[in-house]
């Protein structure tokens, strides 16, 4: 089974996350993709951030109808900062064997990578891959310097980077949506309307609780 862990703190979640996870998942041929909320980012300031139990809730509305997402609580049970080396163990021995996890992450969360947790034991544990937003006159992936792919061992492999464990680094390019979290907070807060940049039960779940 080769399963996905998108995590996030999901303040809201919108299309630009379910379309990009929805592209990953066809381009590597993933039987499941967890969307998985952060209690405590450790890399965002939790000022504007909606309370956890809301946020898993938003991205258990995100997600239905798609039998290959899932939502977990594992981020939110789990007391303390949300480090995403702690979920891939959990995930490693929770998980029917064999499977391959892959965590997802956009292009900005990689080029932080060595800031992470235990990120040395990360890219031994799991596959990487970075959705990439495909912006029209540019193509490729981002650039990577020589000296980051040496500081986590990953040598170029066809269209992909591989590292010593075995695991991969891949850039999946995506849809690139005009959508962020923070732009939708905005407009709530300038009183105007959120529509068509999320599902419509989750505009409704937002202004219902009075979100943001």
């Amino acid at each position: 089974m080769r399963v996905g862990l998108f995590g996030g703190s999901f303040n809201p979640i919108h299309f630009g996350h379910l379309r990009s996870a929805e592209e990953v998942r066809e381009a590597l041929g993933l039987d499941l993709v967890y969307f998985i909320p952060a209690a405590s980012p450790p890399h965002k300031p939790s000022g504007d951030l909606a309370p956890s139990e809301h946020r898993l809730a938003m991205v258990r509305l995100g997600t239905k109808g798609n039998r290959h997402f899932m939502a977990s609580d594992v981020e939110i049970r789990r007391s303390g900062s949300s480090y995403s080396i702690d979920t891939i163990r959990y995930f490693l021995t929770t998980l029917r064997q064999p499977a391959s996890l892959y965590l997802l992450m956009g292009a900005d969360q990689f080029a932080e990578l060595d800031t992470w947790k235990d990120p040395d034991e990360l890219v031994r544990l799991t596959n990487i891959v970075v959705h990439t937003r495909f912006i029209q006159g540019e193509s490729g992936p981002p650039r990577i310097s020589v000296a980051a792919l040496k500081r986590f061992g990953y040598t170029q492999e066809d269209d992909h980077y591989k590292h010593a464990s075995g695991n991969t680094l891949s850039f999946v390019e995506t849809t690139f949506f005009p959508i962020s979290a923070t732009e939708i907070r905005g407009k709530l807060q300038r009183n105007e309307s959120i529509r068509y940049l999320m599902p419509a039960d989750l505009v409704d779940y937002v202004l219902r609780h009075a979100l943001y």
